[in-house]
């Protein structure tokens, strides 16, 4: 049990009715999740707002209420009036929790890009260094070895909190987590402690949830202005934005890049199939990861460990020995010598950088496939400018469905086929069932040819109508190549 009056430390009150001296030990904003020894936090979200369910709340004995405006409430209702009760959620369950990010090394790395390879990548050298480590990931949450599957990017920050002191209870020292926008915007990284942070890259996406990409600017750079003096904040001083994240940071401000000067700087001298060779503020090492895109996130991960205090020959021999993150460049071939490439890329610069590299590593003797969709109820202005790229940078290309959720995925395809022209609607074909436009690529392609499957990556299933079909990329490859192989 815990005293509210010690939970809601850190909590700036506007107004308080009836007292702070009982017992609780129980945190939710769900009113259907309520006991008489809860404290609710009525949060107004997309869809619905807490406080319309108030008067249940009462009813199930709930007495410790946090509400965002003035209310008259019965007596013998503890009621708590503050800014945003979203934000107030988080310091609280930081408070429940035993303020659990402060017992460990907690390194956040946010970006439009890159921040599923990054805090993997930290996960698994930490882990070969001899640490325990954890991992907060859209893919995977990590407690040392064991798995806890991911529901969102960021959890919510009762569920964050709890894992971060599940963390603390079995010895980890180091958790490296993905801060998505939306977890920013909406308060759930309030109250933690960060050791450090770091900036990939910016570029258009979750504009249909953001008004402005100024404001999506804005929220990534909330997360660093937070940062204490006694953290750091690194960022990708190639990225056009990337230096706009340090403007207001008390943290200890670093950079890395590829083209401008820079505290870590990388230098690619071989791109293959077979791996990356890369100097690193002079000293060279051989990685199995692709692509410049690569260079960047190996460079932040070398960049962390540095900033961490690890000593700079293990840290790179270290990474050296990392392997691709499940769904991000990852290639099958198959015995007749067709490379199929899964990859997240579902946006248009990480198309763009995904079809760079391939270009870069081609013998411009085989033929590209590109597959690729657009999720349905997300932004749709980005639509056009993925089959533009697609386009541009592909030999041959087929439009399909990725997640359609609740819209139709021929209208999808639809506003897709909006960015190609007419020179290349020739080489382009429309094909709703995914596993059906997967399966077209492959009996299209011959010898040598290279087929990019981009935008669901390291996803095991299509939600179509608010129900999860199974569907892994992976797996239909190999089983088409599987097949081919007879």
């Amino acid at each position: 049990m815990k005293i509210v009056k010690d939970i809601l430390y850190g909590v700036h009150l506007l107004a308080l009715k009836g007292g702070t001296a009982g017992a609780v030990d129980h945190l939710t904003f769900n009113s259907k999740d309520v006991t008489a020894s809860s404290v609710f936090f009525a949060i107004k979200g997309t869809m619905h707002d807490g406080h319309t369910f108030i008067g249940s709340v009462i009813e199930q004995g709930c007495t410790n209420i946090v509400v965002d405006r003035e209310l008259d409430l019965p007596e013998g209702v503890n009621v708590f009036q503050v800014e945003n009760t979203s934000n107030a959620l988080s310091i609280v369950a930081h408070n429940f929790f035993g303020e659990p990010s402060g017992q460990l090394k907690l390194i956040g790395v946010t970006g439009t890009n890159g921040k599923t390879t990054i805090a993997t990548l930290l996960y698994d050298l930490y882990t070969n260094m001899g640490y325990q480590a954890g991992l907060i990931s859209t893919v995977v949450n990590k407690v040392c070895d064991r798995d806890i599957p991911a529901t969102h990017t960021t959890p919510n920050p009762i569920e964050l909190n709890r894992l971060l002191s599940e963390m603390v209870d079995e010895g980890v020292s180091h958790c490296f987590m993905e801060v998505s926008s939306h977890a920013i915007h909406q308060k759930r990284i309030g109250g933690l402690v960060f050791a450090g942070g770091a900036f990939t890259n910016i570029t258009h996406d979750h504009l249909d949830y953001h008004n402005t990409f100024k404001e999506y600017i804005d929220v990534k750079k909330a997360f660093f202005d937070q940062l204490p003096k006694n953290a750091f904040a690194l960022t990708n001083s190639d990225d056009k934005n990337g230096m706009v994240m340090l403007q207001n940071t008390k943290a200890k401000q670093r950079t890395y890049a590829m083209k401008s000067m820079a505290d870590y700087k990388v230098r690619v001298l071989e791109n293959q199939f077979s791996g990356l060779v890369l100097t690193m503020n002079g000293m060279e090492l051989w990685t199995k990861l692709i692509g410049d895109f690569n260079a960047y996130n190996l460079l932040c991960v070398y960049g962390i460990t540095q900033e961490l205090g690890e000593d700079s020959t293990e840290a790179l021999t270290t990474i050296s020995q990392l392997g691709s993150v499940d769904g991000r460049f990852e290639y099958v071939r198959s015995t007749g010598g067709i490379t199929a490439i899964i990859d997240y890329a579902h946006t248009p610069d990480a198309l763009d950088n995904v079809l760079k590299t391939i270009d870069n590593i081609r013998t411009k003797n085989e033929t590209v496939f590109t597959v690729v969709g657009c999720g349905g109820d997300r932004d749709k202005t980005k639509r056009p400018a993925m089959a533009t790229i697609a386009c541009e940078r592909s030999d041959k290309v087929i439009l399909t469905s990725d997640n359609p959720r609740s819209e139709d995925p021929n209208v999808i395809i639809e506003d897709m086929m909006e960015g190609v022209d007419g020179t290349q609607f020739m080489k382009t074909l429309s094909i709703v069932d995914r596993g059906q436009a997967i399966k077209t690529a492959v009996s299209m392609a011959e010898e040598n040819d290279i087929i990019l499957i981009a935008g669901k990556g390291h996803e095991k299933y299509q939600d179509i109508k608010g129900v999860k079909h199974d569907f892994d990329d992976k797996q239909t490859i190999i089983e088409l190549f599987n097949k081919l192989n007879k």
